[in-house]
């Protein structure tokens, strides 16, 4: 893929140094690079699929390597691949239906089906996820015919004939068509993952409710938003999330809405969690298990909301469902922040020359990046498909990827 390859090197740099920030940004541009990958790929005559699917392997074992804490790398890899997937089966079961549907089709049945259009395995996929949205969402919904449009597309390519030169030359850039179709569709899901979460607030939001939130999340501030332009009268405790304080900036941009903001220290928290009707808090990554990797000091935040039997809400873009498990050793739970976020060094200075007999020094400096929190601690995820319990978050993994992609590599070829 040389014409693509620059783009690969230079987003692999970009990982590496952490010049993305935020899982939205990375999982967006990590598809619109998949996307371009797509493009630029040169499809063979035989075995298309798994061309295009080695290719996308090539390109994420790249990116996850280059920055394996960030999960929502390996997640849109994995799901690009599934659409791959999706798309070569659709073609295959369209081809030989159209067999037997050519046959027995009249002019009449095919003119009264011109208005409908031709759905894609992935739009199918995404149109039985919805299904199993909350009726409040349905209005997000295009209402089309599935079977007729399959039908629709079954006539239009069966060739009773067999299958010609040309044919596959078409059947092979409708497959690399459909995947970029798809892959845009998945760019959209990622653009929209906060207006479709924020409609859910005034649902779970309710007058007089005082919120504790840790962090300083955009899903979450969105959802606060969005609650507040419903004209709901709620306040939220926020606790500053030391050594890097993000709460302070939450707590600036919540006052600037108009909302009451009470900004705690994190060892308040057990103290104020009794005054508290709900904890809503964002998340890093969701995993298989129903475990949420989120913002060092949440699962204190989830153990207190646990002891005083408030609800602990998690709200995150389905782009950050991940399909591994805490234990997997594709998985890195964590990672160390620089030391200087604790502690001013010239005021330390002196004790760095202090150290044991073996040479090593007396005073160390830890300082974690995320928390991992069980799924028994969690009461509710909302995602931009609705809201779904820990126990449901498997089914819910399962429709965005398939099982032999979990680990991200290039297949054997010999």
């Amino acid at each position: 893929m040389p014409d693509v390859q620059p783009l690969v090197s230079e987003f692999v740099l970009k990982l590496k140094r952490r010049k993305v920030e935020g899982s939205h940004a990375v999982a967006r541009q990590t598809a619109e690079l998949l996307r371009s990958v797509v493009s630029q790929h040169r499809m063979g005559s035989t075995n298309q699929a798994a061309a295009l699917a080695d290719a996308i392997r090539s390109v994420g074992e790249q990116l996850i390597s280059a920055n394996p804490i960030e999960l929502a790398v390996g997640n849109i890899v994995r799901r690009v691949l599934h659409i791959i997937k999706e798309e070569d089966i659709s073609s295959t079961a369209v081809g030989i239906e159209g067999l037997s549907v050519t046959v027995d089709s009249d002019d009449e049945y095919d003119s009264g089906n011109d208005d409908h259009p031709t759905l894609s395995a992935a739009v199918l996929a995404s149109h039985a996820r919805n299904a199993l949205r909350a009726p409040s969402l349905q209005t997000l919904l295009d209402d089309i015919p599935v079977s007729t449009a399959l039908s629709r597309s079954a006539s239009s390519t069966g060739d009773s004939d067999g299958k010609t030169a040309g044919d596959k030359s078409l059947k092979t850039r409708k497959l690399k068509h459909d995947v970029i179709a798809a892959i845009g569709d998945l760019i959209e899901e990622i653009d929209t993952c906060y207006d479709q979460i924020s409609e859910q607030a005034v649902e779970l939001i309710h007058q007089n409710e005082v919120i504790l939130t840790l962090g300083r999340s955009r899903t979450v501030k969105e959802f606060l938003y969005a609650a507040k332009e419903k004209k709901r009268s709620f306040r939220v405790f926020v606790a500053e999330g030391s050594p890097r304080y993000q709460g302070h900036v939450l707590a600036k941009e919540l006052v600037e809405k108009g909302v009451q903001t009470t900004v705690i220290t994190d060892s308040a928290i057990f103290a104020m969690i009794s005054r508290v009707n709900m904890v809503i808090v964002g998340a890093h990554a969701i995993m298989a298990n129903g475990g949420v990797i989120a913002p060092v000091g949440m699962n204190m935040v989830a153990l207190a909301a646990q002891k005083h039997a408030v609800p602990f809400v998690v709200v995150a873009g389905s782009h950050k469902l991940c399909p591994l498990y805490p234990h997997n050793p594709e998985v890195l739970l964590n990672e160390l922040k620089s030391p200087s976020d604790l502690l001013d060094f010239g005021e330390f200075s002196n004790c760095m020359n202090f150290s044991t007999q073996d040479g090593t020094p007396l005073l160390n400096v830890v300082n974690p990046t995320f928390d991992y929190v069980p799924p028994k601690l969690v009461s509710l995820f909302v995602t931009d498909t609705g809201g779904h319990s820990p126990s449901y978050m498997y089914r819910l993994i399962s429709e965005y990827y398939s099982a032999d992609d979990l680990v991200v590599q290039r297949k054997s070829t010999s």
